[in-house]
């Protein structure tokens, strides 16, 4: 089998370890003779390439070349896999996303409500310029998008390079799923989900279970409804996703035929949401002290010669996730995996052009998405909403539209008053003059 370049774009990201080590575990599937680390943040960038040389070492692959690259040709050319996973602007801005709408009693979150439409206008430049890249210099190559906000990333690349080698993938689900099943007992693997929604915004109508031969999400919701979950293993000690999970049970306290995403609390009880939320530190601030702060000590103790137990990673499902679709891909095994997608009628009632989180399998041709039920109004007026403010965003942004982008605001699902909206749009204006397009 032909031995594969890759590129992690996004390279300095705190993920990147995750993502390497899902790839070594799978290198009799997937393998490998070249790393491409790109970032634009050169610092990011060369502390991250000294804990991937750590991690080879400790791994045993001598043979994998690993480069840190700025330089774009350098970085994409003859490129065979493509991990994108930027963050435009970095952590200083996801604070200033989350913190401006909580200052006007808003919900403050990074791809949820306002704060994820300021990081989709800035993402979406972002996400442009790597497919570019990716067209001019491997343009044979697979891009699995790791990128958020994921349907407004998926809806501006679907505008603007139809016919791309691109799936866009959230480890959500998958997180989710992992944290029922350690809770209430039960083996993932043998879960066979069927799931409908938009990214973050979407729930459970089935779990079947091969081993048991039946759909256990009844008995999961009488569950849920009995017991708060704890956290999984892998964000043990956090206590906002002690919070998240704990707000699961009573969204499905109060609608009780499906599993929900637990992000639906930013728009189904935003109130209660900004009532607990610390306005002066965000969960951008515990990044910053966490995961941040965890890489730079690592590179730090490499640096200084230090080898001995110095990495110290746990991501849980996220790289694997992402390094399966791409051996599903690379293989055609067409496994199961919930993609964010064009709908195109796998939710027959809802608009075609609506950028859908659906399951779907994938083989060497890419995505097959699978087709759903009709959805009814309750959770079809919920995403007609969101999809109708997540289109008017993208509009704002090829447009260069205040308009549209103040409808936008006002539409999203978290927002009560359009006075609220246009204030918060002008504040983000101001902060992201770097970042996004001048709106007229």
């Amino acid at each position: 089998m032909k031995k594969l370049k890759i590129v992690i774009a996004g390279g300095g990201s705190t993920y990147t370890p995750g993502i390497i080590s899902a790839l070594l575990s799978h290198i009799d599937r997937f393998p490998m003779e070249e790393i491409r680390l790109y970032d634009n943040d050169s610092k990011r960038n060369e502390d991250m390439q000294l804990i991937i040389e750590q991690l080879l070492k400790e791994q045993n692959h001598p043979e994998i070349k690993l480069i840190a690259e700025e330089n774009p040709k350098a970085a994409f050319v003859g490129a065979d896999f493509i991990f994108s996973q930027i963050r435009v602007g970095g952590l200083e801005m996801r604070e200033q996303d989350e913190k401006i709408p909580l200052k006007y009693g808003l919900v403050g979150q990074e791809t949820c409500g306002l704060g994820g439409f300021a990081y989709g206008l800035r993402s979406i430049k972002g996400i442009l310029e790597i497919v570019s890249y990716v067209q001019e210099y491997a343009p044979n190559a697979w891009i699995l998008n790791y990128t958020n906000p994921e349907t407004l990333v998926g809806e501006a690349i679907r505008r603007v390079y139809p016919g791309i080698k691109m799936i866009n993938v959230c480890d959500m689900t998958i997180s989710i799923e992992e944290t029922i099943a350690e809770n209430y007992h039960y083996d993932r693997k043998n879960w066979v989900p069927t799931y409908f929604g938009l990214n973050h915004y979407g729930w459970y109508t089935e779990i079947y279970d091969k081993s048991l031969q039946r759909d256990v999400m009844p008995e999961i919701i009488n569950k849920m409804r009995e017991k708060t979950m704890g956290v999984a293993e892998f964000n043990e000690g956090d206590q906002t996703w002690a919070e998240a999970f704990k707000m699961m049970s009573t969204i499905v306290e109060y609608f009780p035929d499906y599993i929900p995403n637990n992000y639906l609390e930013y728009y189904l009880f935003p109130d209660l949401v900004v009532e607990k939320t610390n306005k002066d530190y965000t969960r951008a601030n515990m990044v910053m002290e966490g995961r941040e702060k965890n890489t730079k000590e690592m590179a730090r103790k490499i640096r200084a010669g230090e080898t001995e137990n110095v990495l110290n990673f746990n991501f849980g499902e996220h790289g694997n996730y992402i390094v399966d679709i791409a051996t599903s891909l690379l293989n055609d095994e067409h496994r199961r995996f919930m993609v964010i997608t064009p709908n195109r009628g796998s939710i027959p009632n809802l608009r075609e052009d609506a950028v859908v989180e659906v399951p779907a399998y994938i083989g060497a041709t890419g995505v097959e998405p699978i087709a759903l039920d009709s959805i009814n109004d309750f959770h079809k007026g919920l995403m007609e909403a969101q999809v109708a403010a997540e289109k008017l965003l993208v509009d704002a942004y090829f447009e260069q539209s205040y308009q549209k982008a103040l409808q936008a605001f006002t539409l999203n699902q978290s927002v009560n008053s359009a006075y609220v909206a246009k204030q918060v749009l002008d504040e983000m204006i101001e902060v992201n003059k770097e970042y996004w397009p001048q709106l007229n």
